[in-house]
């Protein structure tokens, strides 16, 4: 069970914003960039000030709405006749890009270190490339858990409140980054394991 599997719900409730995009000249690769763009952005801004606290409390507020965009984007290829090669590969490509500069500040804040931080960040990757190998072999696009992006959205997303509310973040909170890496270990398995297992 991962939090993708409430991905039909949550396109239901952003169906007339997507319509309403459409009808405005809005393309899915538009969305799709701009989403990257914000999410690169924001990460860099982190990075580059994680003293300030209080940036963090973008951090969840910007997932939320990146998960929103990035659902978008996708209705606005099948719905809307959107749908292109080009697409395919800056929505694969831009969700790697995102991922990793939303994890990025982390490595910025004590006591997470910066190897685990750049470990997660790879093993993310990692997920998501076992993901798009599925069509490769016959099977289809994995999104099997237990860390898909959905996840990772609502784990960084919290830890990014925790931050910017200015709660405590004593040294055994380090130990989320190992789990985080082992999380993402077994879901590059778990893709790869039921891409093979589909007739």
């Amino acid at each position: 069970m991962t939090l993708y599997d409430l991905k039909p719900r949550f396109q239901a409730l952003l169906r007339p914003l997507a319509a309403l995009l459409a009808r405005a000249g809005a393309t899915a690769n538009q969305v799709t960039l701009t989403a990257a763009a914000l999410s690169v952005a924001l990460g860099a801004a982190l990075c580059a000030w994680p003293h300030r606290r209080a940036l963090f409390l973008l951090l969840p507020a910007w997932l939320l709405a990146r998960m929103a965009l990035n659902a978008i984007d996708g209705m606005l290829a099948r719905e809307f006749g959107q749908k292109s090669r080009l697409g395919g590969y800056l929505n694969e490509l831009c969700d790697v890009v995102s991922d990793a500069a939303l994890i990025a500040p982390f490595a910025f804040v004590a006591p997470f270190s910066a190897a685990w931080t750049a470990v997660v960040i790879g093993l993310a990757a990692l997920s998501e490339y076992a993901g798009v190998m599925g069509p490769l072999v016959g099977a289809s696009r994995r999104y099997d858990g237990p860390f898909g992006k959905s996840d990772r959205a609502l784990v960084f997303g919290a830890l990014g409140a925790w931050i910017g509310l200015g709660l405590p973040t004593p040294d055994g909170l380090s130990w989320l980054m190992p789990l985080a890496a082992a999380l993402l270990a077994a879901t590059v398995v778990n893709r790869v394991r039921r891409g093979l297992g589909e007739p």
